[in-house]
């Protein structure tokens, strides 16, 4: 039986920038590693032209018990400016984990409700390691909602 493929977290918060410029910040994967407490960098591949699906990037993370990987990344879903999405590819380039940020106008002029999710996939992750799936769930949950605010708070 497979505890790991299709669980995930999701969170929302609302934050006080347009989703025009929420968009720029969560394409910017050149800049993830300014915010994420776990990303330290990405980058476009040579041949893709940024946020359109379809396009590829390349993602290090650093976890707390000093591993460290890079990963290539695939966009399943570029609508600007409300979705945003890609898929962690495994080394045999089967979907690892999928993460997807939805924004939407907030209730208040000139505020957007950010929703971003994370599921594993079938593919190959370090929560296939090992350890309680559930203390990853809840790490990953701090960090996103961590990263949100890193990122809206240095376009304020």
């Amino acid at each position: 039986m497979d505890l790991v493929t299709g669980t995930g977290v999701t969170v929302e918060l609302v934050v006080p920038l347009p989703p025009e410029q929420v968009w720029e910040l969560v394409t910017a994967v050149d800049r993830i590693g300014e915010w994420s407490p776990e990303a330290t960098g990405g980058r476009w591949c040579d041949e893709s032209p940024g946020p359109v699906t379809g396009a590829r990037f390349t993602g290090t993370n650093r976890f707390p018990n000093g591993f460290e990987s890079t990963v290539t990344c695939l966009v399943t879903e570029a609508r600007e400016p409300e979705v945003f999405a890609w898929d962690v590819l495994d080394g045999n380039g089967a979907t690892g984990s999928s993460w997807r940020y939805e924004l939407s106008g907030g209730t208040t002029p000139g505020t957007t409700i950010v929703r971003q999710s994370f599921r594993h996939g079938p593919g190959v992750t370090g929560a296939r390691l090992g350890g309680p799936i559930e203390g990853r769930l809840t790490v990953l949950c701090s960090n996103m909602m961590s990263t949100i605010n890193a990122m809206t708070g240095v376009a304020r």
